[in-house]
């Protein structure tokens, strides 16, 4: 029987390669996203299915769900992918829709598949956290927020569901460059370090293979992470020299689904 992999945010970027690298591997691809035309291009040269979904609507998700185990009892891979942006200070940006979707998002998908990835045990969960859900920076604090809750989800949902035959794959990358998040504020030098979704994907693909659990990519970023744990009253007060983060413009850019 051909496994099932099911991919949110699907429609472009990060979540596109992905699916393209499991149906390479033999997986037959469920993709969830909003952009139901992008959605039919992808599916039609990835010979696999679709169904439109804005993550962030539990209704929305619980019914996909339904659906797609209609189909298809086993799930063999989930991929929570799906992201919007929140380039925007506390002060200023609203925090709610980047919650909405980018950690809730994850746990009702993940609720609505449970049911196939327990029947297709051993199988496995992959969220796409960020490295921002261990680095706050002040332009970007409602993101932060969002993928530090993803985060603390992703790990505790890696040890509950170890004793059901569920792997958890926590990806955390740096800085990717994507239709959903532009990277071109970045300063020159920095652009170096910005990866291409091509790059998140093979990851993922490793960690399927390897069962890595959870990981940064590229691993350097790891460095960060360390440095806000360890130190973070001096990272807090090097942030704060570079002035008042509400002047800074948000993205604006579209959802990378």
């Amino acid at each position: 029987m051909q496994r099932v992999a099911v991919v949110t945010g699907a429609s472009a970027g990060i979540g596109a390669e992905i699916a393209r690298g499991l149906a390479r591997t033999g997986h037959r691809c469920v993709l969830i996203a909003r952009r139901e035309e992008r959605l039919r291009m992808l599916a039609e040269e990835l010979d696999g299915e679709y169904e439109v979904c804005d993550v962030s609507d539990r209704d929305a998700v619980s019914g996909v769900g339904a659906r797609v185990l209609e189909r298809h009892p086993e799930i063999g891979v989930l991929v929570n992918n799906a992201g919007i942006p929140a380039r925007a200070s506390f002060l200023e940006g609203d925090p709610e829709p980047a919650l909405r979707t980018n950690y809730l998002g994850s746990i009702w998908c993940l609720r609505a598949f449970l049911p196939g990835l327990e029947a297709a045990a051993p199988s496995d969960l992959v969220n796409i956290v960020s490295v921002a859900g261990t680095v706050a920076l002040p332009t970007a604090g409602p993101y932060a927020a969002s993928k530090y809750a993803q985060l603390a989800f992703s790990r505790a949902a890696a040890a509950e569901l170890k004793g059901r035959g569920i792997r958890v794959h926590t990806v955390k990358p740096g800085f990717v460059e994507t239709e959903g998040f532009p990277q071109s504020w970045l300063p020159r030098l920095a652009r170096r370090l910005v990866l291409r979704p091509e790059d998140v994907a093979a990851h993922v693909l490793d960690s399927l293979e390897r069962g890595r659990g959870e990981t940064t990519v590229p691993g350097y970023y790891a460095l960060a992470s360390a440095a806000q744990a360890l130190l973070p009253n001096v990272l807090v007060r090097v942030l704060g020299l570079r002035g008042d983060p509400s002047t800074i413009k948000p993205d604006g850019g579209p959802l990378d689904d």
